[in-house]
């Protein structure tokens, strides 16, 4: 029997709040609020309310994200929240979209341009999406996993490719960045003496652990070789610096499908290889080299990211 909350509802859930910009192409609603404001992008929204939202950048995802609900059944619940800086006045053009593309999306907030992070723990959200990086700069500092949706063209989803795939870079993600602050202040010799010599002790949580560890309770419903969903750690760390990270999610209990340590090779070929559906990572120049092969969301976390 699965165990449920006081609402009936199961307590194996994973929420996922997304903006609007990062679901939807907005591009020129947004264009309309930087240059003239709330009031104006508003009007423009009711203008043009009949016509329908194309896909944005993490359409897809969110599809995928939905999609595992048919396989789910009553064990299980993925719900996508919707937080958007836009007015209400927008959310009808957004909700009509929504119906239109056949999401399963019904808990909105429309804050009229101000930062929608603090609902991110009011619904209980695992994971923050958007398109705004002070937004996601705010829920991080809040505790919740969140990326900035980089900017890309939206896309497509095959009909027989179902299966959900998530990378995640290592340092300041998934884990503290307490080696990369090591090896920025000190060189990558002091940075592989320090793994080496600490490769027994867990590092500490980064600020995607509980998103991973909801993603798990997830996985566990399933047979590994019928799991809707799959995970991958894609890492610049190389042995024998990999030996902690071994140890550090074997110390959480935590199951990565799919681990690579590629000693600073590039990340986008092998992205495209494991056909990630999004990854996840804390510097900028390797979002830039990944965007062309995956949607991927920049995590302004740790020592790679001075406020």
């Amino acid at each position: 029997m699965v165990a449920r909350d006081a609402a009936g509802a199961p307590q194996i859930r994973l929420v996922v709040a997304i903006s609007s910009r990062a679901l939807f192409d907005l591009s020129e609603s947004h264009r309309v609020y930087e240059e003239r404001g709330v009031e104006a992008s508003a009007a423009s929204q009711v203008a043009h309310e009949a016509e329908l939202l194309a896909p944005g950048v993490a359409f897809s995802l969110v599809k995928k994200l939905l999609t595992l609900n048919e396989r789910l059944g009553d064990r299980g619940r993925v719900e996508v929240i919707l937080l958007s800086r836009n007015s209400s006045d927008t959310g009808l053009r957004v909700f009509n979209s929504i119906r239109h593309h056949g999401l399963a999306i019904r808990c909105a907030a429309f804050t009229s341009g101000a930062s929608p992070y603090r609902y991110v723990s009011a619904f209980g959200a695992h994971l923050f999406l958007s398109a705004d990086r002070d937004d996601v700069r705010q829920a991080l500092d809040a505790g919740c996993a969140a990326a900035t949706i980089l900017p890309a063209p939206a896309r497509a989803m095959t009909a027989d490719d179902d299966q959900l795939r998530l990378a995640f870079d290592g340092d300041a993600v998934l884990f503290s960045d307490e080696s990369e602050r090591i090896f920025r202040a000190e060189g990558l010799a002091a940075f592989t003496a320090n793994e080496v010599a600490a490769a027994q002790q867990p590092l500490s949580d980064g600020p995607f652990k509980g998103f991973l560890v909801a993603l798990k309770r997830i996985q566990a419903l399933f047979p590994i070789d019928q799991a809707p969903l799959r995970t991958a750690l894609i890492t610049s760390r190389g042995a024998p610096t990999h030996e902690r990270v071994v140890r550090t999610l074997r110390a959480w209990n935590i199951r990565i499908d799919e681990s690579l340590f590629l000693d600073g090779l590039g990340k986008g070929p092998f992205l495209a290889a494991f056909d990630a559906d999004i990854f996840f990572d804390d510097q900028e120049h390797h979002c830039r080299d990944t965007l062309s092969h995956v949607t991927t969301g920049h995590v302004p976390h740790g020592i790679a990211n001075p406020s």
